[in-house]
C-alpha cells in the first residue's frame, strides 16, 4: 500500500510540474525554441504577408543549418491576420497563451504592429516589426514613453519621409508636388506629413493633398483634381495594391506626372497590378537586389532558389528580423523574455540584407534607406541615402 501510496504521489507530481512547465514565454522547452510570427498572409495586403513570412523562412532555415540558437532548432508558428487590424489581437494572444512563444515577429502594416505591439507589452513578450515605419509603432503615442518591449528593424517614417522630399526636390529639381496618401492607415499619413515637411522646407510648394481610403477603386475624382492642380509629379505614400491601381486610372485621364512612392510599394504584385503604368516610378525601399555585398547577394540567391522570384525589400526586412532576433537570443544565453528584450536594445552594427543596423533607444533601427526606380518591371538601384 505504501509503495503504491508512493508511486501514485510521485506520478501526481510528475503531471503537475509537467503542466506547469510552459509559462508565457517559455516556448523552449525540449530541442526546439518557438517564435511567433504574425502578418496578412490572405486579405488585400496578403502579398506583404507572404512575402515577410519568406524572407522569415530563409532566415530560420539558414540558423538552423548552422546548429540553430542555444543547441536548440528554431521552430516559427504562423498567424494569418487577414489584412484585419481586429484580428491582430486574436492571433497574437493565440502565439503567446497557447502557442508559448519566447518572442514574437511583427505586422507590415503600421496599424497591425501598433495592435500587436499592445498585447505583447502587456504580456512582456519581445516583439520585432520587420518593416512598421509609423513613428508610434515603437512609442506610446499617448505618453511619449518607449514601448519595452517592441522594437523594429527598419527605418521609421520621418526618416523616409526626408528621404523622399529631399529626393523630390534636390535630385528630381520638382518645385511643385501633388499628394495622394491612404487617410486611414497610419503608415500613409505619416509618410505623407513627413514628406511635405521636408518639401516644403526645402523651398518646394504641395499643390494640393488628396485623400482616399484603402481598398477603394475609383481615384477619378482625387486624379482630376490633382490634373488641375498643376503639379510636377505625385507622391503617393499607399500600399501597392491601391498604388497600382491609381497609377493605371491617372494614366487613362491623360496624366504622365512621374509618380513617387514609399516601401509600400515593394511588392513584385505592383508590377502586375501596375503594369505600364508605373514605369519611371521612384520609391524609397529598403535594399536592393543589386547590391553587390555578399550579405545580400547570399539572401537573394537563397530566396530566388527557394521561391523563384526576387526578394522584395520586405522579404529582406522580415530576413533581418528573425536574424536579429535569434542573434539577440544567443547574445542573451536564454529565451527569457527580459533577457531577449535587453539583447535586442543592446543590437550594434549587425550586418543584415538591409544594410548595418543599430537599435536606438527608441528601438528603432539606424540605417540607410535606398532609393529604386520602377524599370521594365523591376526594381532598379538609384541612390542610397544614410542616416
Amino acid at each position: 500500500m505504501r509503495t503504491t501510496l508512493v508511486r501514485l504521489l510521485v506520478a501526481g507530481l510528475f503531471v503537475a510540474t509537467a503542466g506547469c512547465s510552459k509559462k508565457s514565454g517559455d516556448g523552449a522547452g525540449g530541442g526546439e525554441i518557438v517564435i511567433g510570427q504574425y502578418g496578412s498572409l490572405s486579405g488585400e495586403n496578403g502579398a506583404f504577408g507572404t512575402s515577410s513570412a519568406n524572407g522569415v523562412t530563409v532566415a530560420v532555415d539558414e540558423i538552423n543549418a548552422a546548429g540553430g540558437v542555444l543547441g536548440k532548432k528554431i521552430r516559427i508558428v504562423t498567424e494569418d491576420n487577414q489584412s484585419k487590424t481586429e484580428q491582430v489581437t486574436t492571433v497574437v494572444k493565440k502565439l503567446i497563451n497557447q502557442d508559448k512563444v519566447v518572442a514574437v515577429l511583427g505586422e507590415v502594416a503600421s496599424s497591425r504592429s501598433m495592435a500587436g505591439s499592445a498585447v505583447c507589452e502587456d504580456a512582456k513578450i519581445p516583439m520585432v516589426s520587420p518593416s512598421s515605419t509609423n513613428a508610434n509603432v515603437t512609442v506610446d503615442k499617448r505618453t511619449g514613453q518607449v514601448k519595452p518591449y517592441t522594437f523594429r528593424v527598419c527605418f521609421i517614417d520621418p526618416f523616409q519621409g526626408t528621404v523622399m522630399g529631399k529626393f523630390a526636390f534636390e535630385n528630381q529639381h520638382y518645385t511643385k508636388v501633388a499628394v495622394l496618401y491612404d487617410v486611414k492607415q497610419d503608415y500613409s499619413t505619416g509618410l505623407a506629413q513627413y514628406f511635405e515637411e521636408e518639401f516644403v522646407r526645402l523651398g518646394g510648394k504641395v499643390v494640393t493633398k488628396e485623400s482616399y481610403t484603402g481598398g477603394d477603386t475609383d481615384f477619378r475624382a482625387q486624379l482630376t483634381s490633382i490634373k488641375n492642380a498643376g503639379a510636377e509629379a505625385i507622391f503617393i505614400p499607399g500600399y501597392y495594391n491601391d498604388a497600382g491601381n491609381i497609377a493605371r486610372q491617372a494614366r487613362s485621364l491623360g496624366i504622365t506626372l512621374p509618380l513617387l512612392g514609399g516601401d509600400g510599394w515593394s511588392d513584385p504584385s505592383l508590377f502586375t497590378l501596375g503594369g505600364d503604368a508605373i514605369e519611371g516610378s521612384c520609391v524609397s525601399d529598403h535594399y536592393s537586389a543589386e547590391n553587390p555585398d555578399p550579405i545580400v547577394q547570399n539572401f537573394v540567391q537563397k530566396y530566388q532558389q527557394r521561391f523563384s522570384q526576387t526578394p522584395s525589400g520586405l522579404s529582406a526586412c522580415a530576413y533581418d528580423a528573425a536574424k536579429i532576433l535569434c542573434d539577440a537570443i544567443t547574445r542573451a544565453g536564454s529565451t527569457a523574455p527580459d533577457a531577449i528584450r535587453d539583447a535586442l536594445a543592446a543590437t550594434k552594427d549587425f550586418k543584415g540584407a538591409t544594410g548595418t543596423i543599430s537599435i536606438n533607444e527608441q528601438h528603432n533601427a539606424v540605417k540607410p534607406a535606398t532609393v529604386v526606380r520602377v524599370e521594365k518591371g523591376v526594381f532598379r538601384y538609384v541612390t542610397t541615402i544614410n542616416p
